[in-house]
This record gives C-alpha cells, structure tokens and sequence, in this order.
C-alpha cells in the first residue's frame, strides 16, 4: 500500500500532465524515447516489456503475442533505463516552518512527487537521505511499486545534525559512472557555498545533469519580524537576542549576495537553479518549473 502522506493528487496531476522533459538527453527520458547516446553499441536483445500506447508496432513480438495473448515488446541493448538520483537534505536547518511550511515536509512533497513522476514515465529513481551522512538509501529502481519504499522512508526520516554537501557530491560523482540526472534538494545552508558549487561542479564534469530544488522560509528571505526576539541556531547552540529592524538591513545585504552567488556559482556550471520557497503552492512552483524546462 503506497502511503497518501507524501503524494497529494493536485500537485501529480499537473507536474505528469506536462512530464519531466530534460534539458539535455543523457540516454533518453520519455517512455519510448530510450534510445542509448552511444552510437556503434550492440543492439542485441535483452528482454521483453509491456507494450505502451506510442511504441513502434514494429518491434511487436508476435511470436510472444500468440503464446500468451498480450502485446509485448523487443528490447535491445541501444534501449535503456534513465537514472535520477534524489539527494534530500535532512539537516537540522530543514526543520524550520510550520505544516506545509516546514521546509523539510516541502522538500519530502518534492521527493515524493519527483519520484512519482519519473517512476511513471518508467524510469530509475534512487534516493540518498543525509546530514553529516547518508542517513537512509534506497538503490535505484524502475519498479512502481518503489514508490512504496521511498515514501515510507520520507515519513521515518527526521531532521538531525548539521549539514556537509560537498563532501557527499564528490562521493556520489566518484561511484556513480553512468550518467543520469542527480536532484539536489536542500537548503544549501553551510558556513561556505564553496564546496556545494565545488561539489556540483564534479558531477557536472561527470557527464551528470544537475538540478538543485533550493528550499528557502519566506521567513529567511524577507525578515519579516518585529519586537523582542530571541533566535536560536537550529545547527549549533548559538543564541542571540535583538530586535529584527535593528539587523534587517545588514540581513538582507547577506542573504540577497548569498543568493547571487549560489544563483551565480550554479549558472556557470550548468547546474539548473530552482528556488522553492515554501509559502508557495508546490503545484504551482513545481509545474512551472517544468514548463520552462519543456521550452528549453
């Protein structure tokens, strides 16, 4: 039974209505579009597949079809599987917001609803919890039913610890040698963005397509606070008590060049940068999102 919690129907409506069209082809994305880059590669056969309304009647096994009377499909080496790996992070900066607010259960809405959309399309989806670590790890699979596991997995997880990118990205660069799309969904907040572009960079230079979902509080974007208050870091144990118009100007000077430089630093690498702020319907970002990318 697929847990409901993680999967709203407004939201998979419209994001599978207009599909997860890449920016560049690594080995194909759309059902019946999985033709393999590499030119010149054997096409033996490997297996049979159900047959899907827009595949070429051509490659019908009708030797297949008489035996068991359903439509199935020839599948040749030069076909092949697309990859998406989720990074989600579950660092305890995520933990700030209210309900739907929160920009962890925003970021777990992402996950499950990315997820969705790839594991319907028949592609691989993995997915990488992680902190300080890897926290929790499902391999990739094309299976539908592993939309089973990964939501059951965004429920259990919880945030803990403080958060390292860099390191993670490196690592996921060096093990993973076949291309695909890596999906970072974070709040990218560390003491230097440096080894998050660092990072970003290396899996670029794999032959990896990058997309970072940055998850942001409007809270964090636009102060809007007043009186006496007392702020405590959510990765440390920091304390500070103010009043928020007296710091709000130098705030925003730091938080709008931080955005500049991430915005920047993903830009000049060909990462795809997409801002997610969590006061927003995830229906709506998420779907025009993927409106820009079908234009590209």
């Amino acid at each position: 039974m697929i847990s409901q919690s993680y999967l709203q129907a407004d939201i998979l409506a419209r994001a599978e209505a207009l599909g997860l069209k890449a920016r560049r082809i690594v080995e194909g994305l759309r059902v019946g579009d999985h033709k393999s880059p590499y030119k010149g590669f054997s096409v033996e056969f490997v297996q049979h597949r159900e047959y899907v309304p827009g595949d070429d009647i051509r490659h019908i096994d009708w030797k297949s079809y008489a035996r068991s009377d359903r439509y199935t499909i020839k599948q040749y080496e030069q076909e092949t599987n697309f990859i998406a790996h989720l990074l989600l992070d579950a660092s305890n900066s995520m933990r700030y917001g209210s309900g739907l607010t929160n920009k962890l259960e925003y970021a777990k809405l992402l996950a499950a609803s990315l997820s969705y959309l790839i594991l319907r399309q028949r592609d691989s989806v993995s997915l990488r919890v992680f902190n300080t670590e890897v926290e929790a790890e499902l391999p990739p699979s094309s299976q539908f039913g592993h939309l089973t596991s990964i939501t059951r997995t965004l429920e259990e997880i919880q945030p803990r610890q403080g958060t390292s990118i860099g390191p993670l990205l490196d690592r996921l660069a060096d093990q993973v040698s076949r291309r695909g799309i890596v999906i970072l969904i974070s709040d990218c907040l560390e003491e230097s963005l440096e080894p998050i572009l660092s990072g970003l960079r290396h899996l670029r230079f794999r032959g990896h397509e990058v997309i970072l979902f940055h998850i942001l509080h409007h809270d964090e974007v636009e102060f809007p606070l007043y009186g006496n208050l007392r702020f405590i870091a959510l990765e440390g144990t920091e304390e500070l008590l103010t009043r928020p118009h007296l710091i709000r100007p130098a705030y925003l000077r730091i938080v709008q060049q931080y955005l500049q430089d991430i915005r920047k630093g993903c830009d000049g690498s060909g990462v795809d940068y997409v801002q997610m702020l969590t006061h927003r319907s995830l229906g709506n970002a998420l779907a025009e999102y993927l409106v820009r990318r079908l234009k590209k």
